[in-house]
């Protein structure tokens, strides 16, 4: 999936992608990474959007670095929220600044171990099924690259099954997660769900069957190397 694609996508508004609210699992399983309370742990928002569930992170005491392609996604970002970004150009990424919160527009595969020294923690909503299948063995392999060890990721997927559907977001399936993390980190499923035949992602793309699922990820002692 070439770079063009999301910049036209984020161009045309094709953006149905786009909650506009915090997700629900989020608010739900945050907790079972992070604890309770606020935090400074930082946590990195691999392929973020304009997504608001950063300011939800934020609230809670974390740094937040996103990551985000488009630079349309990054300036509404925070023109919706009203608030004002610093903005310091360069490369690989030009970087998006509010206090605590920052949105790194570039290329999530430039990204260095210097970059995320200071992560501990993860949110993958919409990075993983954001992808093809070609590319998601190179999307975690890179992100197990450039991560320290004792990181966490809390990590939400869609499966579906109709050949019809056209991603992303794409369908990924339980046992690709295990698949995919198991050699480098601890796996748990923390819930599965139906999608209401009747959801407006339902409803949208046709489907008569959908799930999504929610994992915590823990990196075993190493993985990086």
């Amino acid at each position: 999936m070439e770079h063009e694609f999301w910049h036209n996508r984020w161009a045309k508004s094709q953006i149905g992608f786009h909650e506009g609210t915090v997700n629900q699992f989020l608010h739900d399983h945050w907790t079972a990474l992070a604890g309770e309370g606020r935090s400074d742990q930082t946590v990195l928002v691999p392929l973020c959007g304009k997504a608001v569930d950063m300011w939800w992170l934020n609230d809670r005491g974390h740094p937040v670095i996103g990551v985000e392609l488009s630079d349309i996604a990054c300036k509404d970002f925070f023109e919706e929220a009203e608030e004002k970004a610093h903005v310091h150009p360069g490369e690989p990424f030009t970087r998006f600044r509010h206090d605590t919160l920052e949105l790194w527009c570039g290329d999530f595969f430039q990204l260095v171990p210097e970059d995320l020294r200071n992560v501990r923690l993860v949110y993958d909503r919409a990075a993983l099924i954001a992808l093809p299948p070609a590319m998601r063995r190179d999307y975690v392999e890179h992100l197990t690259a450039v991560t320290p060890d004792d990181l966490q990721i809390l990590l939400l997927t869609l499966d579906y099954d109709n050949d019809d559907v056209q991603g992303p977001p794409f369908n990924v399936t339980d046992d690709e997660v295990r698949e995919l993390f198991s050699a480098d980190y601890e796996v748990e499923q923390l819930l599965t769900r139906q999608i209401p035949a009747n959801s407006p992602f339902a409803t949208r793309r046709g489907l008569e069957q959908a799930r999504e699922s929610v994992f915590r990820l823990r990196k075993r002692q190493d993985a990086s190397d």
